[in-house]
């Protein structure tokens, strides 16, 4: 089983919702086990700013999943979320999933890139990552605590766990 940290995010159509039924999507994958849920935090919109704030979190799963066939599912819970792919780069979307880290592999292909690109300067990825793994190293970047402490988090704010909002009882 390989340790892996997926980001969720969503702005459009009760993120909330949206968050926490991936949360649930990504547990009922076959060859996954859902080890920890960050607390789910209100974060500014990235690029255009004339989009609704996001909902940001971070899950720890444990899979045999190769990174490729993790991200095909992954990607396969987007489009049941109806998340539209459109040109214009950090655009409102139902939900967005990224393989934040794979284990302590260095992965660069046409399709993914792990540790995922700009991971170590996100507020909304750090400290989610941070609040479930605090002693986790980022291949390439050090240790998570550090660049967690450069990073302004101006704007973060944690709005509560999974378990207040999901009546699922993860």
């Amino acid at each position: 089983m390989t340790t892996v940290f997926v980001g969720l995010g969503s702005n459009l159509n009760n993120p909330v919702r949206q968050i926490t039924q991936a949360c649930d999507d990504i547990a009922a994958l076959a060859h996954v086990t859902l080890v920890k849920i960050s607390s789910l935090y209100r974060s500014p919109p990235m690029g255009p700013q004339n989009q609704p704030e996001y909902v940001n979190a971070v899950v720890e799963i444990a899979t045999t999943l190769s990174p490729e066939t993790l991200l095909l599912e992954l990607n396969a819970i987007e489009n049941r979320h109806d998340r539209a792919r459109g040109a214009e780069r950090w655009s409102a979307r139902t939900l967005d999933l990224d393989i934040l880290l794979y284990g302590d592999k260095l992965i660069k292909t046409e399709n993914l890139t792990i540790p995922h690109l700009g991971l170590y300067e996100r507020a909304f990825v750090l400290y989610p990552l941070l609040e479930i793994a605090p002693d986790l190293q980022i291949p390439g970047h050090g240790p998570l605590r550090e660049l967690a402490h450069t990073i302004d988090a101006g704007g973060l704010e944690k709005i509560g766990t999974f378990s207040s909002f999901n009546n699922n009882g993860f």
